[in-house]
């Protein structure tokens, strides 16, 4: 079942996503060659404190830390270590905070110094994804209006969009209805209405659209060691188009 938020509930749920957005405005500072993973995932963790959040990853379903830090051909769910960032390195930093019950959900990918022509142009049609797939969030329309726009992008690019890894729906729960690929139909799928709050979290890949996971059984590759570059937002569907609840 997909809960409807009231315009009350929805600025409820600001506060959780602006700790997020607050997040990558600071640690955009410390990305650069020499810094760990471990590092970068700490010092989040406590930003989320100072500002009043809860982190929610560290414990969840086992999950051994505050984000997940996906490098190079790392699709998502990379766990923190002590992994040093080296030039030309790929990074996407996925954060989730809860704030006064409600969530936020949000991930955004960053060059590490100096980064190769196709790994730039990857990083710009994974954004370009995201923005079209937002634009398309409007009431009365479809899923599929979602789903097609960025898999088109993608694919129009050379790239391919990871099926295995879905967005979804966010409220009093991280998870909720609907869960959903990001390869559609424009047209097709279930009908958006005012209120709905979900994600959207395309990961865009340099080569194959499959992956593999480690054997820590949550680390998400690339199948075939090509990179892969994601951004995600919460959204929510308004009478006057989408708002960006993670807006930076």
């Amino acid at each position: 079942m997909i809960i409807i938020k009231s315009p009350r509930e929805i600025e409820e749920m600001k506060p959780a996503s602006q700790i997020i957005a607050d997040c990558y405005r600071e640690v955009a500072k410390l990305i650069e060659p020499g810094i760990t993973t471990r590092e970068i995932n700490d010092f989040v963790a406590r930003h989320i404190t100072k500002l009043g959040g809860k982190q929610f990853t560290k414990g969840y379903n086992g999950f051994p830390a505050e984000t997940c830090i996906s490098v190079n051909d790392v699709v998502a769910h990379g766990i923190p270590s002590n992994q040093v960032l080296m030039d030309g390195d790929l990074l996407k930093l996925d954060i989730v905070v809860e704030y006064g019950g409600w969530f936020g959900d949000s991930c955004w990918c960053y060059a590490v110094g100096n980064i190769r022509p196709e790994a730039q142009k990857l990083m710009k049609v994974a954004k370009e994804c995201l923005d079209l797939g937002i634009a398309r969030a409007l009431p009365g329309g479809r899923l599929g209006d979602i789903t097609s726009a960025i898999q088109q992008h993608a694919e129009a690019n050379g790239f391919s969009v990871v099926r295995d890894l879905l967005a979804h729906g966010i409220g009093r729960s991280l998870h909720e209805e609907p869960s959903y690929e990001h390869i559609g139909v424009a047209g097709k799928g279930i009908r958006l209405k005012e209120g709905m709050v979900f994600t959207i979290e395309p990961m865009i890949n340099e080569g194959t659209f499959r992956i593999t996971i480690d054997d820590d059984e949550w680390t998400a590759r690339t199948a075939d060691g090509k990179l892969s570059a994601q951004y995600e937002h919460t959204i929510a569907v308004m009478p006057d188009g989408p708002l960006i609840l993670t807006a930076q």
